[in-house]
C-alpha cells in the first residue's frame, strides 16, 4: 500500500543534520543487521507530502492513531526510512517509528536506531541508539539523540571513530581510536560540533582526557589546533611543535606553529597556502634567535653571538590560459647550517627561479630567471650564479620538401656574479631531421645542425682557466652533419619476445671555437648510456664537439610475462685525430672512447635492478659503477644504492671527485599494521680514491631506525636516526622522532 500525505518527514528532520557531522560515532559502532532503504522510487514533488509505503495500514478511528507495518518505507525530498512499524497519533502528535530503523539522507549517509520519535511539529524529536555512518567516512552513535527548533543536535552519551570497524574477513573489531563524549552538541549555524567530558581511546584504552574539544563539520576544515610534533636531539634539546590553523576563507588559510625547545630559543613558522581559479601558491616561513659557527672547517668550531636566524620557502603557479602560465620558486636562508640543525632540509644548494612560458603543439616560449644560494662547505656565494634573464624560443614546423623538421631556436641568456665572472649569451640555431624506415626494416635518421652565438664576458679573473674564455665580445660558428641507423631484429624466445637493434651513427663537425668562449652551462661532461648517441655529448650550449666520429652500439630487450629485459652497450671512435677539448677522466679524451653500458631488469613489482657503468678502453677498468635496485613488495622490501666513481679529473676542472657510496634502505612489516624500517649513507671512499678524503673506507654519513604502526586510520611510529658528521653548529649526534596522526582529527 503506497500513500501521499501532507506531513513533513519526521526522520529527515531530526537526524539529517546529524548525519553531516564527520567528527562523531557510536556506542555500539558496529554495524546493524539492517538493509538501508532503497534508492529507487520517485520522491512527491510537494516537499510538504510524504510518500510512503507498508505491507498494512491500519487507522483508529476513535483514537484517531494511524499504524503502518509490515517493511515501512517512507520518501521525503531524497530522504528515505525503513522501519519494522510506524504510528502517528494525530490526538497527541507523536510520530513514533520502531524496529530495525534505516534512513539514508541525499548525501548517502545512513543513520540506524531501535527509536525514533518526533512530536507533531516534526522539527524536534528524540532517537533512541543511533548509528550514523558517513558517506565520507566515519561513523556516530549515542543512546540518545536530541533535536531543538533551531536545528542544534544533541548527544547522549556518544563516540566517534573514522576507523574501520570490520576486519578484511568481515568480523567485528575494535577501532583504532575513538573520541567518546557525555555530551555532544552539533552547532549547524556554526558547523562545528562540540565534545564535553571527552576522552581520546587508543587501541580500546581511555589514554588522553579532552575535557572539551570541537571539530568542524563537512569537507572542508576549519581553525584548530593540528597534529603536534615532539622532537629530542643533541644539540636543541626536546621539541614540541604545536601547529595551529587559521581557516581564512575556503580557499586559503594560514598555520602559525611555534617550536619549542628546551636547549635553545623558540622558533616560530608559519605558512600560508591560497588557491583560485588561475593557480596556487604556498610560502612557508622559519625564524629564531641561535648561536651559529661560522667557521665550518673546525671540527670543534665555536658558536658566534646570538643571531637572527631563518629560511623562506615559497612555490606557486597559475595557469592563464592553455598555452600561457607563470611559475616560479624562492629560497632563501640566513647561514648554511640553519636547515641541517633544525632538520628542515639537507640540501647543499638553494635555488630560486621564476619562469614565464607559453607551450602549443609547435612552440615554446620562455622567459626564466633564477637565483643559487649555495651551503657548502668552502664555496664562495659570491661566485654562485645569478640568471636574469634567460630567454627561450622554440618552434617546429615541416620543411615542405622531403618531409623533415624543422627546429628553430633563439636563447639569450645574461649570468652575474657578485664577486666574480658576468657573462651575456645570445645565439640562433636551426636543426633539420628527416626520418626514414627502409624496405629491410632499418631506421634511418639524418640531420643537420647550424647555430651562430655571440658572448661577451667580464671579471673572468676569477674563474678557472679552463673555463673563462676571453674577456670582451666574441663570436661563433657552430655547424654539425649526422646520419643514425638502427636495425631493429624481432622473434620469438622462452615464450615471449625479444628485440635485438645493432645502432651506428656519424656526426661530422668543422673544428669550433670552444676554448675562447667562457663556459657557464657544460662543465659537467661524462661519458654516460643517456649521452651515447647525442649529437652534442658536453651538457649545455657554451661547448660544442667538434670532431668527426662513428658511434656504435647494440641493445638486446627481453620481455616475459611479469618479466623484462632491457640492456644496451656501445663506444664512439674519433676519426680525425684533432686536438680535442675533452679534458681526461671523461671517457672521451681520446680517439677511442671508453665503452658505456646501461642494463635493466624487472620482474613483476618485485624485483627492479638498474646497473650503469663506463669501462676503460685500455684496461678495461670499471670508471663508473651505479646500481640501483629494489627488491620486495609494498609492505616488505630492500632499497640499495651504490656508486663508485675512479675516473682521475683534475679539481681545478671539476669539484666532483671520485667517490664511493652505498645507500641502503628497507622496510619489513612484521604484524598486519606493524612495520619497522631503517636507511643508511655510507661513505666508501679511501685515501687511494681521493687524496684529501678524510674517510678511512668506511664511514656511515647518517643513518634512521624506526618502528611504525600504520592502519586505515591512525599512524604511530617512533624514529631514531644519528647523524656522525659536523658542519659548524649541525652536530653530529642522535635524534629520536615521535609520530602521532588521527584520521579527521588534528588536521
Amino acid at each position: 500500500m503506497t500513500l501521499l500525505t501532507g506531513s513533513a518527514l519526521p526522520f529527515a528532520l531530526g537526524i539529517a543534520t546529524v548525519m553531516a557531522s564527520p567528527a562523531l560515532a557510536a556506542q555500539d559502532l558496529q554495524d546493524r543487521p539492517v538493509t538501508p532503504p532503497p534508492s529507487e522510487g520517485a520522491a512527491p514533488t510537494d516537499p510538504d507530502q510524504v510518500r510512503f509505503s507498508a505491507e498494512q495500514l491500519e487507522y483508529d478511528i476513535d483514537a484517531d492513531i494511524v499504524t503502518a507495518t509490515g517493511e515501512v518505507r517512507m520518501i521525503r525530498e531524497g530522504e528515505r526510512l525503513r522501519a519494522d512499524k510506524v504510528t502517528w497519533n494525530r490526538k497527541t502528535g507523536k510520530v513514533l517509528a520502531t524496529g530495525n530503523i534505516a534512513v539514508t539522507n541525499p548525501q548517502g549517509d545512513i543513520a540506524y536506531g531501535d527509536q525514533i520519535e518526533l512530536t507533531d511539529s516534526l522539527k524536534d524529536g528524540v532517537v533512541d541508539n543511533m548509528l550514523v555512518v558517513l558517506e565520507q567516512g566515519g561513523r556516530l552513535a549515542a543512546e540518545r539523540g536530541t533535536r531543538q527548533q533551531d536545528g542544534t543536535v544533541n548527544l547522549e552519551r556518544a563516540a566517534y571513530t573514522p576507523c574501520a570497524v570490520e576486519t578484511s574477513e568481515g568480523c567485528p573489531k575494535e577501532p583504532s581510536w575513538k573520541i567518546t563524549a557525555v555530551r555532544v552538541t552539533y552547532r549547524p549555524d556554526r558547523e562545528r560540533v562540540y565534545f564535553n567530558g571527552a576522552k581520546l581511546n587508543l587501541f580500546g584504552l581511555p589514554t588522553i582526557p579532552l575535557p572539551r574539544l570541537s571539530a568542524p563539520v563537512g569537507p572542508g576544515g576549519d581553525s584548530g589546533f593540528l597534529t603536534p610534533d615532539i622532537r629530542l636531539d643533541r644539540v636543541n634539546g626536546v621539541e614540541v611543535a604545536v601547529p595551529y590553523y587559521w581557516r581564512l576563507a575556503p580557499n586559503k588559510g594560514l598555520t602559525v606553529t611555534p617550536h619549542v625547545f628546551t636547549a635553545v630559543l623558540p622558533m616560530m613558522q608559519a605558512q600560508y597556502e591560497e588557491l583560485n581559479t588561475l593557480g596556487a601558491f604556498r610560502i612557508t616561513g622559519y625564524a629564531t634567535a641561535s648561536r651559529r659557527s661560522d667557521d665550518l672547517n673546525t671540527l670543534n668550531p665555536t658558536d658566534t653571538s646570538q643571531a637572527f636566524r631563518g629560511y623562506l620557502d615559497a612555490v606557486g603557479r597559475y595557469q592563464f590560459s592553455p598555452e600561457w602560465s607563470l611559475s616560479g620558486s624562492m629560497r632563501i636562508t640566513t647561514d648554511r647550517t640553519f636547515l641541517r640543525r633544525y632538520d628542515i632540509s639537507r640540501d647543499d644548494r638553494l635555488r630560486t627561479t621564476a619562469s614565464l612560458e607559453h607551450i602549443d603543439a609547435n612552440s615554446y616560449f620562455a622567459l626564466t630567471g633564477w637565483y643559487v644560494e649555495t651551503l657548502r662547505v668552502n664555496d664562495p656565494q659570491g661566485q654562485q650564479p645569478i640568471a636574469l634573464p634567460e630567454l627561450d624560443y622554440r618552434r617546429r614546423f615541416d620543411d615542405g620538401l622531403l618531409g623533415g623538421k624543422f627546429e628553430m631556436q633563439l636563447n639569450t641568456l645574461a649570468i652575474s656574479r657578485t664577486a666574480g665572472q658576468d657573462t651575456q649569451r645570445a645565439f640562433a640555431s636551426l636543426r633539420w631531421d628527416l626520418r626514414r624506415l627502409t624496405n629491410w626494416g632499418q631506421e634511418v635518421t639524418f640531420t643537420a645542425y647550424g647555430r651562430a652565438d655571440a658572448y661577451n664576458a667580464n671579471n673572468i679573473a676569477t674563474t678557472p682557466l679552463v673555463y673563462q674564455g676571453l674577456a670582451g665580445f666574441q663570436g661563433r660558428g657552430i655547424g654539425a652533419l649526422a646520419v643514425d641507423v638502427k636495425w631493429p631484429f624481432v622473434g620469438e624466445l622462452w615464450g615471449g619476445s625479444q628485440r635485438f637493434t645493432p645502432r651506428v651513427q656519424i656526426v661530422a663537425s668543422p673544428q669550433i671555437r670552444n676554448i675562447e668562449i667562457p663556459n657557464e652551462d657544460a662543465r659537467a661532461v661524462d661519458l654516460e648510456d643517456s649521452n651515447l648517441f647525442a649529437l652534442n655529448r658536453f651538457p649545455g650550449y657554451d661547448r660544442f664537439e667538434d670532431s668527426t666520429r662513428i658511434t656504435y652500439g647494440a641493445q638486446w630487450a627481453l620481455t616475459l610475462p611479469g618479466f623484462t629485459f632491457d640492456t644496451i652497450v656501445g663506444q664512439s671512435f674519433r676519426l680525425n685525430d684533432r686536438p680535442t677539448i675533452l679534458y681526461p677522466g671523461t671517457g672521451l679524451s681520446d680517439r677511442w672512447s671508453d665503452i658505456v653500458g646501461r642494463t635493466e631488469l624487472r620482474f613483476r613489482d618485485f624485483v627492479s635492478l638498474t646497473h650503469r657503468f663506463r669501462l676503460d678502453k685500455d684496461s678495461f677498468a670499471v670508471r663508473r659503477n651505479e646500481i640501483d635496485a629494489t627488491i620486495g613488495s609494498r609492505t616488505t622490501y630492500v632499497q640499495a644504492g651504490y656508486l663508485r666513481l675512479d675516473r682521475n679529473i683534475f679539481t681545478s676542472i671539476e669539484d666532483l671527485q671520485d667517490r664511493e657510496e652505498l645507500r641502503l634502505a628497507g622496510r619489513v612489516q612484521f604484524a598486519r599494521f606493524w612495520s619497522a624500517f631503517g636507511s643508511t649513507v655510507i661513505d666508501l671512499t679511501d685515501r687511494a680514491e681521493d687524496a684529501l678524503s678524510l674517510s678511512n673506507g668506511f664511514d656511515p654519513i647518517r643513518h634512521r631506525l624506526g618502528v611504525q604502526y600504520e592502519d586505515d586510520c591512525l599512524r604511530l611510529g617512533f624514529t631514531w636516526r644519528r647523524d656522525y658528521v659536523n658542519t659548524g653548529d649541525a652536530r653530529a649526534g642522535n635524534s629520536f622522532l615521535l609520530t602521532l596522526a588521527f584520521t579527521n582529527l588534528g588536521r
